[in-house]
């Protein structure tokens, strides 16, 4: 990563599977800014490298979106 991202990790529940894996980083990855996603259900936790830091309204309503809930930054 370079001097000008920013990486958050966020803790989410209800993810059991790759398929939950890919709702989440499909909705988040269409957020202005994100570059990289990566959600591994077994652990809940959801990594985000973007641009600038994200709106925490906008990434709960991602979340939302593709069904799952978070519960906070990890």
């Amino acid at each position: 990563m370079t001097a000008h991202t920013v990486t958050v990790t966020y803790q989410v529940t209800g993810m059991s599977c790759a398929h939950c894996e890919g709702s989440v980083a499909g909705e988040l990855s269409a957020l202005p800014g994100v570059r990289e996603v990566k959600a591994v259900a077994s652990t809940g936790e959801v990594t985000v490298v973007s641009d600038n830091p994200l709106d925490a309204d906008a990434v709960r309503a991602a979340i939302d979106e593709a069904g799952f809930e978070l519960v906070g930054t990890a």
